[in-house]
C-alpha cells in the first residue's frame, strides 16, 4: 500500500511538471520553425527568427525602454525600500502593521485594477506624460518585493551589533552603512533581481501606461502577434526564459529562495 502511494504521488508530480513545463518546451521547439508560420512540431530547423529579433527595430527600442524603466524604477524603489525595511524590522511603533500592509498592497491588488488606477489618476487626472506614469507605476510595483526580501534578510540580523557600533562612537547612520548594509548585501541584490524581473516582464500594469510611440517589450510582443503569426515571438520567449532562469539562479546562489519564501 505504501509503495502504491509513492507511485501515485510520483505520477501526480510528473503530470504537474508536464503541465507546467510542457508549453515551455513546445515554445522552445517551435521557435526553430523555418517557415513563416508558427507550428508544432516544426518542419525543420532554422535560426532565422532569432536573427529577426535584432532586425525588427520595434523589439530593440522597446527592449531598451524596458531595461531603462526597470533599472531606474529599481533604483528608486531601492532608495525607498531599504529605509522602509529597516524601520519595519528595527522598530516597534504605532501603525506598523498598517504601514506594512500598505507597502505589500501592490502585490495583493490585481494588476489590472492597479494599472487602471494608475491610468485614471496619473494620466487622466494629473495629465502626466506616459514615460513618467510608467516609471511611477513600475516603481510602486517593485517596492513590495524590495521591502519584503530585504526585511527577510534583516530578520536574521543581530541588531546588538549595531548598538555596539553606536556605543563605540558611530552615529546611527554610520552604523547603518558600515555594519548593517554589508551584512544584508546579498538580500539587497536578491531583492533587486526579483523586482527587476517583475518589472521587465510585467504586462497587466504596463498595458494601461503605454500608448502610441511608447511601449515595453512584453506589450510590443502582444502587438506583434496581432499582425504576424511567425515564430519571432516564440524566439523572444525562449530568450526571456533563459534570461529569467539566469536571474533566478543568481538569486538562489545569493540567498536561497527558501530564505524568504518561508516568511
Amino acid at each position: 500500500m505504501n509503495q502504491q502511494n509513492h507511485f501515485a504521488l510520483g505520477l501526480i508530480t510528473l503530470i504537474i511538471f508536464l503541465f507546467l513545463l510542457g508549453p515551455l518546451a513546445i515554445i522552445f521547439v517551435a521557435s526553430f520553425e523555418p517557415t513563416s508560420v508558427l507550428q508544432f512540431p516544426p518542419t525543420g530547423f532554422s535560426l532565422e527568427w532569432y536573427r529577426n529579433i535584432f532586425t525588427v527595430s520595434a523589439f530593440m527600442d522597446t527592449f531598451k525602454l524596458s531595461m531603462f524603466i526597470s533599472f531606474l524604477g529599481n533604483l528608486c524603489a531601492l532608495l525607498l525600500g531599504i529605509p522602509a525595511a529597516y524601520a519595519l524590522s528595527r522598530f516597534d511603533f504605532r501603525g506598523k502593521g498598517l504601514l506594512n500592509a500598505i507597502f505589500v498592497s501592490p502585490i495583493l491588488i490585481p494588476g489590472t485594477v492597479l494599472g487602471f488606477t494608475f491610468l485614471r489618476y496619473l494620466i487622466v487626472s494629473y495629465s502626466l506624460p506616459l514615460e513618467a506614469a510608467l516609471f511611477i507605476g513600475h516603481t510602486i510595483l517593485m517596492l513590495p518585493f524590495i521591502i519584503r526580501v530585504i526585511a527577510s534578510s534583516m530578520a536574521n540580523f543581530d541588531f546588538s551589533i549595531e548598538e555596539a557600533a553606536m556605543n563605540l562612537g558611530s552615529s546611527r547612520i554610520g552604523a547603518f552603512f558600515r555594519v548593517i548594509i554589508p551584512n544584508i548585501k546579498s538580500g539587497i541584490i536578491a531583492g533587486v533581481l526579483i523586482a527587476f524581473l517583475e518589472s521587465f516582464n510585467n504586462v497587466d500594469i504596463s498595458v494601461f501606461l503605454t500608448g502610441p510611440g511608447l511601449s515595453t517589450l512584453p506589450i510590443q510582443m502582444l502587438t506583434y502577434v496581432e499582425h504576424y503569426f511567425d515564430p519571432t515571438v516564440a524566439a523572444i520567449s525562449v530568450l526571456l526564459m533563459i534570461f529569467t532562469a539566469v536571474f533566478m539562479f543568481l538569486i538562489e546562489r545569493l540567498v536561497g529562495l527558501s530564505h524568504f519564501t518561508k516568511r
